[in-house]
């Protein structure tokens, strides 16, 4: 990336996206210096117009802005950086700068994952989660082949509720199988992505 910052006066616009939700969290300024910052250590510096000195997101509220991607637009004058947010993003406490939420229904099996994590490695834990590591591999595997056969058996009627119930249920042991296997949903997203390029 070779960065214009001669055409803003030694500023480029930032766009910080959430690399999960894609929703737009804040706009701010880099010069030279917090963008090697940014890339450097990896969280979100910026040049504050206001206090004319580099400020990295969260320095004093602790809510860092991790850096996933930095991508620069075609002029090369503009950036996008996609970050993982460390709590809220505006000073205001609000999710974004624009009073949205920033919360997707899919970020659900993020949760649902680490949940899965945490009852795998309890060793006092006695929930069916639990019960499924214990019993290993080829029983997990074959739930989740079991839960495939009756999605398809309730994708030929038409009730709706009961459908969405083995979707629901396929979905929770393949995020059993993919954490014994040790691979993370984010994975499989990411060669979802590949072929989707």
């Amino acid at each position: 990336m070779k960065i214009d910052f001669e055409k803003g006066d030694g500023l480029v616009p930032v766009v910080i996206q959430d690399w999960l939700t894609n929703k737009v969290l804040m706009l701010g300024y880099m010069n030279e210096e917090a963008l090697q910052k940014t890339e450097v250590e990896g969280k979100v510096t910026f040049f504050s117009r206001s206090k004319n000195r580099l400020w990295t997101k969260g320095e004093t509220s602790g809510n860092f802005l991790f850096v996933k991607e930095i991508i620069s637009d075609c002029d090369q004058d503009t950036l996008l950086i996609k970050a993982k947010p460390q709590g809220p993003t505006c000073h205001t406490g609000a999710d974004t700068c624009f009073e949205e939420k920033n919360s997707a229904n899919a970020l659900f099996l993020h949760y649902l994952q680490d949940i899965i994590v945490q009852r795998k490695n309890s060793t006092s834990d006695k929930s069916y989660t639990k019960s499924l590591f214990e019993k290993g591999i080829n029983k997990i595997a074959q739930k989740v082949g079991e839960e495939a056969v009756e999605l398809v058996i309730e994708a030929k009627d038409s009730d709706d509720y009961l459908f969405k119930n083995e979707a629901a249920d396929l979905l929770f042991h393949l995020l059993v199988l993919l954490e014994a296997k040790n691979i993370k949903l984010e994975e499989v997203i990411d060669v979802l992505k590949e072929r989707h390029k």
